[in-house]
């Protein structure tokens, strides 16, 4: 039993090397160049900040999502990710003025890691498709040629995303073993010649190189955050693989990581005139090998890219589960894990954007300026809501180590403000979209609901049993479909009272959908004489088809009544909000209700 216990979560850790850590794990081909482009060449200068990326690795990436974040794994269900952590908060908080902040900081945490999701892909996938440049008769490769390239694997890698993650782990996760044992080999060969380098595994040359540059010590941390890159999905992909096989996939990846950046530092000081760092020690170290490893450099980006767009796709379905965006079209792609899941519209977004990403800034190291704000926003929103999670439950070591990362997100927040004018505006333009329609759809939900005057079960029961034996039945039964059943909406209320359409037998249809992919439980409960509830419970795999379980009940509805809320508004404002409601699927067209018995009834709104 432990043997086969033993092989599943060696199998699950390799799943989750396809799916989490691809981002994270191609950031050593761009960061030291990134670095290096704007510093000048030297020990302390190498020390300093080799010792700032592995402590920047070990406080936000393990600190602070592998050890805090993912501590809080038994809560809402495994899920994780910004939107999980402000339903955890919510409940703990008890003043209005608290949770509409917590509220609004999910909303820009949200938007920012979005912005991420769209510049880390097209960074990794451009870094990679350079290193063409060092192959023999590809020297003098254009850069218009790189973008062709680069954009042609990005339509690949969003054609391929309808196959799932499940699939798509299954291919990517051995390709990364070969990949991080890779990083560790070259890492570990380049460290012989320069062992001392190892010292920098201590805090102390960090601080130093902070404290001895000031001012350009603190603007090169908006270069040093690139090594992070991707530590977001850590947190958000865990309703994919489960918290374990993460933190067991970590374990590889961090030795390998320092282990590649040690050996990078310790190429540079032998070869200081390197340009791309990683590509000339490769050369050096393999050349022989050369094409083929930077071959499975390409693969790795492609799988660093999908790291982050399981990511989004998580972060949207919980923002759809918890009524901040709108209800999109959903494909689920698992038969074990309700979680693992295609959007297709989303992956259109996201796919157009990288590609334009790509065109607009044309090469790695241009984009390397773009990038970070979104991170460093995404990093500093998650240790906020995480601090005053742990204090509010009283877990205050904690919530004081949280506390503590929120003063090291900010300063490589801070650093990255000043990337805004030279292309940092590329990433809070994208985070703008996401933002947008998370508030206008929201504040319209939320003035929706306060306008919508429906009616509580209990109230609606006394109501129907009093107006029943007055009004005239109609011959059949009918259907009137309802979203909960704590209250009902309004146009049931219009529909049996006001217009005085009331049938022999009247049933209030709820469908719900349940965590196991397959099965349908029905449940009937009589409310009142020729009144009852009928709950339908559907695994998010099944193909409901609702005649046939509505026959095997011996329901024969002659109609089914639905709401459709006619909206209408002078404002701009919820003109939008409108806009977005009419492209939003329908639960009729989710469930593919009978056509010929549907009979929306409408309800006049004014905003």
């Amino acid at each position: 039993m432990q043997t086969s216990s033993l092989k599943e979560n060696i199998h699950a850790s390799i799943k989750a090397l396809g799916i989490v850590f691809g981002d994270i794990g191609t950031s050593p081909i761009y960061t030291l160049s990134a670095i290096f482009a704007f510093l000048p060449i030297s020990i302390d200068n190498v020390m300093g900040i080799s010792s700032l990326i592995i402590w920047t690795l070990i406080l936000l990436v393990a600190g602070q999502y592998a050890w805090l974040a993912m501590s809080l794994a038994q809560e809402y269900n495994g899920e994780g990710g910004i939107i999980v952590l402000r339903q955890i908060l919510i409940p703990l908080l008890t003043t209005h003025k608290a949770r509409a902040v917590v509220i609004v900081l999910s909303f820009i945490g949200t938007a920012f890691f979005i912005g991420d999701g769209v510049i880390t892909p097209a960074i990794s996938i451009l870094s990679a498709v350079e290193g063409l440049k060092y192959i023999p008769h590809f020297n003098a490769l254009s850069q218009n040629s790189i973008i062709i390239l680069a954009i042609l694997i990005t339509l690949c890698l969003f054609a391929f995303q309808r196959h799932g993650t499940e699939r798509l782990s299954h291919a990517f996760g051995p390709v990364m073993i070969v990949w991080f044992s890779f990083l560790s080999i070259a890492g570990i060969i380049a460290l012989l010649k320069n062992p001392s380098i190892l010292y920098a595994l201590s805090p102390y040359y960090g601080l130093k190189f902070l404290y001895q540059n000031s001012f350009t010590g603190f603007l090169i941390l908006s270069k040093v955050i690139l090594c992070a890159t991707g530590s977001e999905p850590l947190y958000a992909d865990m309703g994919h693989l489960g918290r374990k096989p993460i933190i067991g996939a970590w374990l590889f990846v961090f030795p390998a990581l320092c282990l590649i950046y040690l050996g990078q530092s310790a190429f540079i000081l032998e070869h200081p005139a390197s340009q791309n760092i990683f590509y000339e020690m490769v050369l050096h170290q393999f050349q022989f090998l050369y094409i083929p490893i930077l071959l499975l450099s390409i693969i790795a980006t492609v799988i660093a890219s999908q790291a982050m767009i399981s990511g989004l796709f998580s972060i949207v379905y919980q923002a759809m589960t918890t009524h901040i965006m709108p209800r999109l079209h959903i494909e689920y792609t698992s038969k074990y894990m309700m979680s693992q899941i295609f959007i297709p519209a989303v992956n259109l977004f996201l796919g157009v954007l990288v590609i334009l990403t790509i065109i607009q800034f044309k090469s790695s190291q241009e984009l390397t300026v773009a990038y970070g704000i979104s991170v460093s926003g995404s990093m500093t929103i998650t240790a906020i809501l995480l601090t005053a999670i742990f204090f509010l439950k009283r877990f205050f070591i904690k919530g004081s180590a949280a506390a503590g990362l929120i003063l090291v997100n900010l300063a490589f927040l801070a650093s990255n403000l000043f990337k805004i004018p030279y292309g940092g505006y590329w990433s809070l333009f994208i985070a703008i979209i996401p933002f947008t329609l998370i508030m206008i759809y929201s504040l319209g939900q939320r003035k929706l609901y306060t306008t919508l005057k429906s009616i509580q079960l209990n109230a609606f029961i006394e109501k129907f049993i009093l107006l029943s034996e007055k009004f005239p039945h109609i011959k059949g039964s009918a259907l009137f479909l309802s979203k909960t059943t704590d209250s009902l909406p309004a146009y049931i209320t219009t529909t049996l009272f006001s217009n005085n359409i009331m049938y022999e037998e009247n049933y209030i249809l709820k469908i719900e959908t349940v965590k196991t992919a397959f099965g349908t439980t029905t449940h009937l409960q009589e409310l009142a004489p020729s009144l009852k509830l009928l709950i339908i419970k559907v695994g998010y795999l099944e193909v409901v088809n609702i005649e046939k379980i509505l026959t095997s009940l011996n329901i024969y509805p002659k109609v089914i009544f639905y709401g459709i809320e006619n909206l209408r508004s002078r404002n701009p404002f919820w003109n939008l909000y409108i806009l977005i409601k009419k492209l939003t699927t329908s639960f009729v067209e989710f469930y593919k209700f009978p056509t010929q018995k549907l009979h929306g009834v409408q309800v006049q709104i004014d905003f």
